[in-house]
């Protein structure tokens, strides 16, 4: 199983980001697989741009896989955002995980982006169509409100591995169609695998995509402390009583019921405020278990 960690690109209102930077470099020492960046435009509290946040990851790692978790493409200009990937992309040497979601709240940024919010779903299907061509340097025809024009970029990169995020069966369908993988986010080891039912169902005689879930974990911490410093991250409290809280070997455990309902890679985001101490203690599970 692959461990990756969530990037700390987000804080509490009138708090500061904790050093991205020195995070990833201390992510990569402790031999994790990727980092891995959220995306939103405004949420009511610090959050940084995840194209920037995970350049700057990039800068100064040279082995860590770098993803999106995941990238609100509907939120963003087709062109651009194709062009911001292939740069990372190439600048990277090849690491960028590509988490794509629909998104949908908070409302305000999709109109301050310019964005429909009732056509996200649309939008995102047809910039997933378009992106494998624009990558890989081929003159491509763009679908947008003034028309369809084309677009070639320069120079051509491999297309990410494409990891979908949602529960629903339509992003379950995009995971089939589209994607390497499919990225689940607060669902339990028996929730996923009812979903990979799903996905099977789905994908008939071709392979599934392989599955990935994010976990939001505070081990040794107390709870109600924890769920309290969420909430200051304006974290909905339904996701701050899905946390994983508990001793390291109940995390042990957890793994491994989520590797039996198929998970192949799992991100980490830690759920206390001892980012570091919370990242070490992952690590140290991480080795006992690869070391089986």
């Amino acid at each position: 199983m692959e461990i990756s960690i969530a990037l700390p690109t987000f804080s509490a209102p009138d708090t500061p980001i904790p050093d991205v930077v020195s995070t990833a470099r201390h992510v990569e020492a402790l031999g994790f697989d990727g980092a891995w960046a959220g995306d939103h435009l405004s949420t009511g509290a610090p959050f940084l741009e995840s194209v920037v946040a995970l350049s700057a990851a990039a800068a100064v790692t040279e082995r860590l896989q770098l993803g999106f978790g995941v990238l609100l493409l509907g939120l963003r200009s087709e062109a651009w955002i194709a062009k911001q990937i292939a740069s990372l992309q190439l600048l990277s040497g090849g690491r960028v995980l590509l988490g794509v979601g629909v998104g949908g709240a908070p409302a305000a940024e999709w109109a301050a982006a310019g964005a429909p919010l009732h056509e996200r779903g649309r939008r995102t299907d047809l910039m997933l169509q378009a992106l494998p061509d624009l990558l890989a340097g081929k003159t491509t025809a763009l679908r947008t409100e003034t028309g369809e024009p084309t677009l070639t970029l320069e120079p051509a990169v491999p297309t990410p591995p494409v990891w979908i995020g949602g529960a629903s069966d339509a992003a379950l369908r995009r995971a089939v169609r589209h994607g390497t993988g499919w990225l689940a986010s607060l669902l339990t080891p028996e929730q996923i695998d009812r979903r990979r039912t799903r996905l099977a169902e789905m994908a008939g005689s071709a392979a599934i995509p392989r599955i990935g879930t994010t976990l939001f974990t505070a081990l040794g911490a107390d709870r109600a402390r924890a769920v309290r410093w969420l909430e200051s991250l304006l974290v909905p409290r339904e996701v701050a009583d899905r946390m994983m809280i508990g001793s390291a070997r109940e995390f042990e455990d957890r793994l491994g019921s989520y590797a039996e309902a198929g998970v192949s890679h799992v991100v980490v985001n830690a759920g206390t405020q001892n980012l570091m101490a919370q990242y070490d203690a992952v690590a140290q599970i991480a080795a006992t278990n690869a070391a089986r």
